[in-house]
């Protein structure tokens, strides 16, 4: 499987968000001309938070046929909702409780359940709302310092996993709780199109070895990121300055 990749390098943190922002935007109205509903996948993080933050503003927002938008996430700590670690928590804070969104359109992970009853209840969330493959019209998504994304940490069980589209991964990066709930490679790669939001100097040098170096999915799960749509790599500029020219 290949897709087509594309490297678009912002000005800063803002732009990249808003560029992020624009993206929902419009993809949302190309998918519920085509095919009725527009499902996104959300991840968290500071420029996702952004992100939403902008699409709850007037401009994005009143522009947005909400009815027809169909939110879900990528990953969740092991947490309850009101936790401030949850990825939920932070879109709803952001977003969801500020738009016309209805209820039956947030199809979040329960984290509060236990780790594989959790995995078990989004699989079946995930199979209701799909016929067919699991195709996110934009899955959203950040990258590691140790290359991981989603909740696909390096060397960790749910890399391997290739029968269920969410899993449970017990992880070494314990904030809040060690367990996670993320989707797997083939829910990530069935979407219709994948953006990685990545800002700052700090990530430099793992966007460099993501993109440029040789793969090794194990060691770097975000290079088992090959969408059956397109891949786009959103990045600000202190975030792109290792890349080869």
């Amino acid at each position: 499987m290949t897709s087509a990749r594309n490297i678009i390098v912002l000005e800063n943190t803002k732009v990249l968000a808003t560029q992020a922002a624009v993206e929902f935007q419009t993809r949302s109205h190309a998918a519920i001309k085509d095919h009725g509903h527009f499902a996104v996948a959300l991840c968290g993080g500071n420029t996702p938070k952004a992100m939403l933050e902008l699409l709850s503003g007037t401009d994005f927002a009143e522009d947005i046929n909400w009815s027809a938008v169909h939110v879900f996430w990528g990953d969740e700590r092991c947490v309850p909702p009101d936790n401030a670690n949850s990825n939920y928590g932070m879109a709803a804070a952001a977003l969801l409780s500020k738009v016309s969104l209805p209820a039956e359109n947030i199809h979040r992970m329960h984290g509060e359940l236990e780790p594989h009853e959790g995995a078990v209840d989004y699989n079946e969330q995930l199979r209701a709302f799909f016929a067919g493959p699991t195709a996110f019209d934009i899955n959203f998504l950040g990258l590691g310092n140790d290359g991981h994304t989603a909740s696909l940490f390096p060397n960790t069980a749910a890399l391997a996993v290739v029968d269920e589209l969410c899993s449970e991964n017990l992880v070494e990066e314990p904030v809040a709780s060690p367990w996670r709930l993320t989707l797997t490679y083939p829910a990530l790669n069935a979407s219709r199109a994948v953006f990685f939001l990545v800002e700052g100097g700090s990530k430099a040098n793992i966007v460099a070895e993501v993109i440029d170096g040789p793969r090794d999915v194990q060691r770097l799960p975000s290079q088992g990121i090959i969408p059956a749509g397109t891949l786009t790599w959103l990045l600000d500029k202190a975030a792109a300055s290792k890349l080869r020219k």
